[in-house]
């Protein structure tokens, strides 16, 4: 036993031959940081690309979803969406009156609420019977980009309205306010609170337009075609203040004109010259144009001209009338210097029948001197109107 004991003693290796092959099985240092660098660049790139696999891997399912629905959409059609097109529509009766200022209440052309009606297009004129719509209708208005044409500019889907739909900025509120739900009765509803919380210079066109379809999942009848406004600027309510009048009041400040900026060049020559109100403008512009287009400068050019004294013209002057009397007949002039009557004698004539130069230089002349005397005037009260006057009779001069 003793001899078998000394044979496995001698089988085993000595504590220090364990040890130095132990050692060597172990990875060495370098070995060990090389991996770990190894390691540390793989969990970097992994890091990069994480985000990059997340948005192809989200995106090429969307892709896959939108072609399903596109599929789907062309194999089974809405039956809002056959192919026999619908000949209800839903239109504005007018267009928004322009300049549109955020916050502003938006009204029609005339002024008035907008209005919407649902019509027939196979009838001539008038609302669908009640027999082919619910009643009532809802209907949602929303903003459009002002872009928005898709060829024929009856001839969009409802999808395409659907896209062209335009949301408030980050952190704004929405971006169409007011009377956005509503309920056409008998056909027809009126829309007398809207306005825009944003202005449009941040869209692609700078514009938006009003849209109005009836709302989703209210309706399963026919498809009723949306309708939408012209494209129209929305400006912020800062410029409001400057926006021009349209009409014009005589007591508007001349910069309210056409081409005339408030502490621009043409309103500090016009200051210059006294001329403060469109009632001032006006009044020079009938007596001497040429003085008011001297005054204005080579810097306003033709087009900008026309346009101002274009617009001047829109302002209505009203009924009041001023006299300015002398030796030979007496003049009514409204309140812009216009002459509108000449009285001479007990007859009243209109000075376009005065046909010789000599007596229509006298009257312009007698209005130039009503002008420079504007103050002293007097107020008529009275008929202005004219009788008529022969060819051959003139005023005696």
């Amino acid at each position: 036993m003793a001899g078998r004991r000394l044979r496995g003693d001698s089988d085993e290796s000595p504590p220090e031959q364990s040890e130095e092959k132990r050692m060597r099985r172990l990875p060495s240092f370098s070995t060990v940081t090389e991996e770990a660098a190894v390691a540390n660049k793989l969990q970097t790139v992994r890091c990069a690309l994480e985000p990059l696999l997340r948005r192809v891997v989200r995106e090429e399912v969307e892709r896959i979803l939108i072609h399903s629905t596109r599929l789907s959409q062309s194999c089974f059609p809405k039956h809002n969406e056959a192919a026999e097109p619908s000949s209800l529509k839903l239109i504005f009766v007018n267009q928004p009156s322009r300049p549109i200022f955020t916050g502003g209440r938006i009204e029609d052309t005339e002024n008035n609420p907008l209005q919407i009606l649902v019509v027939d297009t196979k009838k001539s004129v008038g609302v669908p019977p009640s027999s082919l719509l619910p009643s009532p209708l809802r209907v949602e208005l929303v903003a459009l980009d002002g872009d928005f044409v898709s060829g024929d500019e009856d001839d969009w889907t409802s999808h395409e309205f659907q896209s062209k739909i335009v949301r408030e900025r980050a952190g704004k509120r929405p971006l169409l306010v007011g009377d956005v739900n509503v309920t056409l009765t008998d056909g027809v509803v009126l829309i007398p609170e809207l306005c825009f919380t944003d202005n449009s210079s941040w869209t692609k066109s700078g514009k938006f337009k009003i849209g109005a379809r009836t709302v989703p999942g209210s309706y399963t009848g026919p498809r009723i075609r949306e309708a939408m406004t012209e494209p129209f600027k929305v400006k912020d309510h800062r410029g409001e203040s400057y926006k021009k009048h349209h009409p014009p009041a005589l007591g508007d400040e001349v910069w309210r004109l056409e081409k005339i900026s408030k502490d621009g060049v043409f309103h500090r020559k016009l200051a210059a010259n006294n001329i403060n109100t469109v009632q001032d403008f006006l009044k020079l512009w009938h007596v001497d144009p040429d003085r008011l287009r001297q005054i204005l400068g080579k810097g306003m050019s033709d087009r900008t001209w026309e346009a101002t004294i274009g617009h001047a013209k829109e302002c209505v002057v009203g009924d009041k009338l001023y006299l300015r009397r002398s030796p030979k007949c007496d003049l009514l002039l409204n309140p812009v210097c216009e002459v509108v009557a000449v009285v001479a004698g007990t007859a009243a004539f209109a000075p376009q029948q005065f046909n010789r130069a000599a007596d229509r230089a006298y009257i312009h002349q007698l209005a130039r001197e009503a002008y420079a005397n504007w103050d002293h005037l007097e107020e008529y009260e009275g008929s202005s109107h004219a009788t008529s006057m022969p060819q051959q009779q003139s005023l005696v001069i």
